[in-house]
């Protein structure tokens, strides 16, 4: 057994391997059962503030009338922002997660315990606030949506760049600050697409809609 020693944190390998492992199971056990349930499952990735419960309800908004959908929101300790989707009249459970920094497969099949999913087709998860551990911990979505917005700087993408690796879909939100806080749009998407070719890229502001139907074509949904 190998051991990493850091300051006064002590890191077992193959303990993180069976935890990274065990994860990969039960999100395949998560995928299968969304597939015979017929649902379609996009896992929202992005900091605090980067726009993703905005992101979230404006698609709601805009696909209730075509799509039978529910939420799962994922946060520390509140209810915040599954309240604000749930304004939108689909079915929400909030995952609270303690001191955890991301959701995990485990979690996720736990809401989906407590779900109808026989009355959904589409199902949003709302991952916690943080560009670092979700990335590690597939949840059984079948696409991964990144958010990142300009108000996050202009080296936000190159400096957390695993989480784009699986992305489907990457969101630059919040454009229309691009401006005063010194931000080239082109240039965040230019980044993320040397780091996945494959992703999609769209620009948006959340707040008032714009580009959310792009977002809409590029997860097609």
């Amino acid at each position: 057994m190998r051991v990493i020693e850091g300051g006064e944190e002590i890191l077992d390998i193959e303990l993180e391997e069976s935890l990274l492992a065990r994860n990969r199971e039960l999100a395949e056990k998560n995928r299968k059962l969304l597939d015979e349930k017929g649902v379609t499952a996009i896992d929202v990735m992005g900091s605090i503030g980067s726009g993703k419960t905005t992101l979230i309800s404006q698609l709601v908004r805009k696909l209730k009338g075509r799509r039978s959908i529910a939420v799962i929101a994922g946060d520390l300790t509140t209810t915040i922002d599954a309240d604000r989707i749930g304004r939108e009249g689909v079915q929400v459970v909030q995952v609270n997660t303690g001191k955890e920094c991301h959701l995990d497969a485990h979690l996720v099949g736990k809401a989906l315990e407590e779900m109808d999913l026989d009355a959904i087709d589409l199902l949003f998860i709302e991952n916690v606030g943080n560009l670092i551990c979700p990335g590690e911990f597939p949840l059984g979505a079948h696409k991964r949506l990144v958010v990142v917005s300009v108000t996050e700087g202009p080296y936000m993408v190159v400096k957390h760049p695993y989480i784009f690796l699986d992305a489907s879909v990457a969101v630059i939100n919040k454009i229309d600050l691009a401006e005063a806080m010194g931000v080239d749009p082109a240039k965040l998407e230019k980044d993320v697409l040397k780091i996945n070719p494959s992703a999609r890229v769209v620009r948006t502001n959340a707040l008032t809609g714009e580009g959310v139907d792009e977002v809409i074509q590029a997860l097609e949904i």
